[in-house]
């Protein structure tokens, strides 16, 4: 099998550029997130300069709410509103878990063809007796890889998987605890994932990353209630160094696919 390795993954993000929108009407917009972004500014983040609200703001003129979070580490899809009324809406619709979200992530080792994670988890930054919150995750895997080097010497060569995940409730860092719980981290995951493996990757895919996706979101529309399917479709989205990279992994030799995925993640 031919190892090479993917474009380096933890460089040729160019923070000067605009950010890619996705999808634009009069009550939300939703954009492409690049890796290391923080959607706002935060207090326990005030070395940070890179904040997508605030480019955002500056690149359509006019004020924007988030209605949703992604981690700073995660690429791909994000929503804000437009006004206070949308804003009311969609962050109802989220908080009511009315959206359903679609992940990509690439894990250790091969996970069963779909699992059902039902898993409460304790809010990270909460007190040690503070009671666990009800969480969720449907996890599918899409596709397999045997890497012909071993990381660990008991075995002949080295494992990861391409997984779906489906969350259901919104607990914070929940799809990374999740596949954390099930013995199948995400690869670059320096809080829930292995330090060493991730490094081991590391020197394989290019980069270090955190290999977590947010594809799709399927929710309704705050002023029409029409059904909105918003994706960041890959095929729209060439020009993107993490999209590139994900695609180059993607087509490394040794990939079996499990089960079918959807069109918009697709190698091109």
């Amino acid at each position: 099998m031919d190892t090479a390795a993917a474009p380096a993954a933890s460089s040729g993000v160019d923070f000067s550029t605009p950010l890619t929108i996705l999808y634009h009407d009069a009550d939300l917009v939703a954009v492409y997130k690049p890796a290391g972004w923080l959607v706002h500014r935060s207090a326990i983040a005030r070395h940070e300069k890179r904040f997508v609200l605030q480019r955002l703001r500056d690149q359509i003129g006019q004020h924007v709410w988030p209605v949703h979070r992604l981690d700073q580490g995660t690429c791909g899809l994000l929503v804000f509103a437009l006004n206070k009324e949308s804003c009311q809406q969609l962050a109802r619709a989220f908080a009511e878990q009315r959206v359903q979200k679609t992940y990509l992530a690439l894990v250790r080792g091969w996970l069963p063809q779909q699992v059902e994670v039902d898993y409460a988890l304790r809010p990270e930054d909460s007190a040690p007796d503070a009671p666990p919150q009800s969480a969720q995750t449907t996890l599918r895997c899409l596709a397999t890889l045997d890497w012909p080097q071993s990381y660990d010497p008991r075995h002949p060569s080295t494992r990861a998987s391409l997984v779906l995940a489906q969350p259901h409730t919104g607990r914070r860092h929940q799809i990374r605890r999740h596949l954390k719980h099930v013995a199948h981290p995400i690869l670059g995951d320096a809080t829930h994932g292995k330090g060493a493996l991730n490094r081991w990757w590391a020197q394989r895919l290019g980069g270090q990353r955190l290999w977590l996706h947010a594809h799709a979101l399927q929710l309704r529309h705050p002023r029409t209630g029409e059904a909105l399917a918003l994706t960041a479709d890959w095929h729209a989205l060439p020009q993107v160094p993490e999209v590139q990279q994900w695609q180059h992994m993607l087509q490394l030799p040794g990939w079996q696919t499990v089960a079918p995925w959807p069109g918009s993640c697709s190698v091109i």
